[in-house]
């Protein structure tokens, strides 16, 4: 058993329809405390089956324009983790490669 937990709460605010309308996050370990975000991606490995499980939630005022920077932003982040994770220097370029060519497709870099 672990000595120590820590805690990360999502709270999600939904309209009459079911559709996210607010959402705020905790992690009093980190110092976040019921702060507000627009949208969030949450992963998680079932080692039994082996398979990801995923939560993908967004506010229904999430604008486009900060969804696009902030799947930019993501995957970059996905491809850091992945070559700290596995090592595998030749494969987390490729993904940054890919990283580059989506943010010029959806023209994301200010030059």
């Amino acid at each position: 058993m672990s000595k120590h937990t820590s805690e990360i709460k999502i709270n999600v605010g939904l309209d009459e329809n079911r559709i996210p309308e607010k959402l705020n996050w905790s992690a009093p370990d980190g110092g976040i405390d019921n702060s507000p975000t627009k949208a969030m991606l949450l992963s998680v490995w079932d080692h039994q089956a082996q398979e990801a499980l995923r939560i993908d939630l967004w506010t229904k005022d999430m604008p486009l324009d900060e969804m696009n920077v902030f799947f930019h932003q993501t995957l970059m982040a996905m491809s850091h983790t992945f070559e700290r994770a596995t090592a595998n220097d030749k494969m987390a370029a490729t993904m940054r490669d890919f990283c580059d060519y989506f943010a010029e497709k959806l023209e994301l870099k200010k030059d």
